[in-house]
């Protein structure tokens, strides 16, 4: 009898492990082109021009994309950290809510009482503040009672979403829950009105990788995430790192807190995060922790979720037949990533052998 086996693969040279994506992209939009014929009748190529065209079409959705891989990325960048430590943070989402909650708090009850640049750096702190405080309650449970941090940061995620519910049904007057953006209030604007979140995103991703890499905190993670039993064997205090470490990762979160309500929206509501703090978690496994690369997977996610909207709307297709696009895409990403790093190799059973 023969039994089949997961093993890991030697590392891959750079370029071969690029083409085998490559490879993988195309086999997906091959797929994607079938299943499009089969279901629609339409043209795929067709297809997958009203999907370039979704996202580089005009110069306000060039903006429009860059802003929103750039608020993906620094979402992305909060929970990698967490991620590297094998501290499975799935609460990104409420974190980044409450950080823009206390944002538009400030916006709304001090803007007309503080000078503008003390209000901004009011809106700073609140939004970074609020941020870790979500991060850390899950870490600090994690830390000394060992619970279940995926639980916990879901649930978190919740808590979030009803705060900013009672917010808006408490402070918004006229009962709509819809509150009036306040763009007087909001970001300092340079040039375009997307530019400073896309420069912020820009300069965190350069500090998050010299964190990760070029830091002892980042060694002491890269540790943690290894073994837990050998970083107590050499002296790291893991406690602390795992704290330390979410207050990082809920800092982030509530910038990308500030960059969306202060910078963008100027006002809240249940869905301002939109998801991002889920899919912020495949962009940051797919990168395989490394915040360079997050650039392009961000990227790629982006493109994909406009582009399907664009196709949804320039032929009148169910939502579905988009997501379906995306979902084979990102099938065929993952399972390239799953056999870049392992193998399936067929041995003899031992009775066979004996």
């Amino acid at each position: 009898m023969f039994g089949l086996h997961i093993v890991k693969r030697e590392p891959m040279p750079w370029l071969k492990s690029m083409l085998v994506r490559a490879v993988a992209i195309i086999a997906s939009l091959l797929l994607s082109a079938v299943v499009i014929t089969l279901l629609t009748s339409t043209n795929p190529l067709k297809i997958y021009a009203s999907m370039i065209n979704g996202a580089f079409g005009s110069e306000l959705r060039m903006w429009s994309l860059a802003q929103n891989v750039a608020i993906l990325l620094c979402i992305s960048l909060a929970v990698t950290p967490a991620f590297k430590m094998r501290f499975w943070n799935c609460g990104a989402e409420g974190q980044v809510l409450v950080g823009g909650l206390a944002n538009v708090s400030v916006m709304m009850f001090l803007g007309d009482k503080l000078p503008y640049p003390v209000l901004v750096v009011v809106m700073i702190i609140a939004s970074v503040a609020a941020g870790i405080i979500w991060a850390v309650i899950p870490a600090i449970f994690k830390a000394i009672w060992n619970t279940n941090e995926t639980l916990f940061t879901l649930m978190m995620n919740y808590v979030a979403i009803q705060l900013v519910a009672f917010f808006l049904k408490y402070f918004v007057k006229n009962g709509s829950g819809v509150l009036t953006p306040m763009e007087e209030y909001g970001l300092p604007v340079i040039g375009h009105s997307y530019i400073l979140n896309i420069i912020t995103v820009a300069v965190l991703t350069v500090l998050v990788y010299i964190y990760l890499k070029r830091t002892k905190q980042g060694y002491e993670i890269s540790v943690v995430g290894e073994s837990e039993n050998t970083a107590k064997y050499i002296g790291i205090n893991v406690k602390k790192v795992i704290i330390r470490t979410l207050v990082v990762s809920g800092a982030i979160c509530g910038i990308a807190g500030l960059l969306l309500v202060g910078g963008t929206n100027h006002t809240i509501s249940t869905t301002t995060v939109d998801g991002r703090g889920f899919t912020a978690i495949m962009v940051s496994w797919l990168a395989k922790f490394n915040p360079v690369f997050m650039i392009f997977t961000s990227f790629l996610i982006v493109f994909l979720q406009n582009g399907a909207n664009q196709v949804s709307t320039d032929f009148r297709l169910p939502n579905a037949i988009s997501d379906i696009i995306t979902g084979i895409i990102l099938f065929f990403i993952i399972g390239c990533e799953f056999f870049l790093q392992y193998k399936i190799v067929a041995s003899k059973s031992r009775k066979e052998n004996n």
